[in-house]
C-alpha cells in the first residue's frame, strides 16, 4: 500500500498557520507528502524546507486571486496539489495547513486504509473533527462547526476538491465513504485575537470583493472570541507535534457565554443533540457507505 499526503499553504508565517505541525503529523502515515506552496511574502518556503524529511516534495504555485467566489481558489490549488501525488498511490491523505492528525489516531487510520483498499466502492474515509476555539483549552461545540469531513480519498482523477476545499466530490456527486475511528484536530480558530482578525480579513479576501470587506463592521482589530454560542473545556491531550507551539503561544482565555441570547429553536436543537447525539439538519458533504447510494446524490 502506497500512501500520499498532500497540502497547500501560502503565507503560513504571516497568518500564523501551524503548517509545520500539520505536515509532521502526516509524515508517519505517508510514503510521500506533496506540499504546494503558493506565492508568499513571508518565510513559508523556508519553514517547509526546514522540515527534515526526504518524504516531502515541495512544489510552487501562483494563486489566481481573482477566483474569490466561494473560496474557489482554495479548491483549484488543492486539485493542483492532488494532481502532483505519485500515480501509483493507493490512498491520498489531505490536510489543510491548520489541521493536525493526533498520533492516537494513527493505528485506526492505517487499519482502515488496509481494510478498505480492495473495496473499490469505498471512495473515501470520514474523520471526526475537533475544532479548538479561543485557546488550546477549549473546543467549539456550536452547530456552526462541522463534526465530520473526508480527509482520505482514492487516488482517482475524477475526485476533485469541492467549493472552498472543505471536502471532495466525484463528478460533482457526494463520495461514498466509511467512517473511521480517527480524528482531525482543527486549530484554525486558535490565534491571538489580533492575529485572528488579521487572518479573518485575509480569509474574506478569498471570498469577497475589497468593497465588501471594507463595509464589514464586524471585522475588528481584535477578534471577539465570545461571539459563539457553545464551547466545552478540552480534557484530552494535544498531538506531540503541537506541544512546542502550545507552550509558546497559549494565552489566557475565559469564555463569557452566560449572557449570550439563544433563540428557543436553537435551544431545542441543542437539547436534542445533547440527549441523542443526533444533529438535526446537519450538513453532510458525503454519503455513508451503508446508506442507499442512490439517494441525495
Amino acid at each position: 500500500m502506497f500512501v500520499s499526503g498532500f497540502t497547500i499553504v501560502r503565507n503560513a508565517e504571516k497568518y500564523d498557520y501551524p503548517v509545520v505541525a500539520s505536515i509532521n503529523s502526516l509524515l508517519p502515515l505517508c510514503d510521500e507528502v506533496v506540499v504546494l506552496i503558493g506565492n508568499s511574502d513571508d518565510e513559508t518556503v523556508q519553514l517547509i524546507q526546514n522540515i527534515a524529511s526526504p518524504k516531502i516534495k515541495i512544489h510552487h504555485s501562483i494563486w489566481d486571486d481573482s477566483l474569490r467566489a466561494g473560496g474557489q481558489v482554495l479548491a483549484v490549488e488543492t486539485d493542483k496539489a492532488k494532481a502532483l501525488v505519485a500515480s501509483h498511490s493507493d490512498w491520498c491523505i489531505y490536510l489543510q495547513a491548520d489541521e493536525v492528525i493526533p498520533e492516537t489516531s494513527y493505528a485506526a487510520i492505517v487499519s482502515a486504509m488496509k481494510a478498505n483498499i480492495a473495496d473499490t466502492k469505498v471512495e473515501g474515509l470520514l474523520f471526526n473533527y475537533v475544532h479548538f476555539f479561543g485557546s488550546y483549552d477549549y473546543i467549539a461545540t456550536s452547530r456552526d462547526f462541522y463534526r465530520h469531513e473526508i480527509r482520505i480519498i482514492r487516488n482517482n482523477p475524477l475526485i476533485h476538491s469541492y467549493q472552498d476545499a472543505q471536502g471532495f466530490r466525484k463528478n460533482n456527486q457526494k463520495l461514498l465513504v466509511k467512517p473511521i475511528d480517527g480524528f482531525i484536530y482543527h486549530y484554525g480558530w486558535v490565534r491571538h485575537p489580533q492575529m485572528m482578525s488579521k487572518k479573518i480579513k485575509h480569509f474574506h479576501q478569498l471570498w469577497h470583493s475589497d468593497n465588501w470587506i471594507q463595509e464589514q463592521k464586524q471585522i475588528q482589530e481584535s477578534f471577539d472570541y465570545n461571539a459563539i454560542d457553545s464551547l466545552s473545556l478540552f480534557t484530552g491531550m494535544h498531538p506531540e507535534v503541537m506541544q512546542s507551539r502550545i507552550d509558546a503561544k497559549n494565552w489566557q482565555f475565559t469564555p463569557q457565554l452566560k449572557n449570550r441570547k439563544i433563540g428557543i429553536r436553537k435551544k431545542i436543537l441543542y437539547l436534542i443533540e445533547r440527549l441523542t447525539g443526533y444533529r438535526v439538519g446537519e450538513y453532510k458533504n458525503y454519503k455513508l457507505i451503508h446508506e442507499n447510494a442512490s439517494s441525495n446524490r
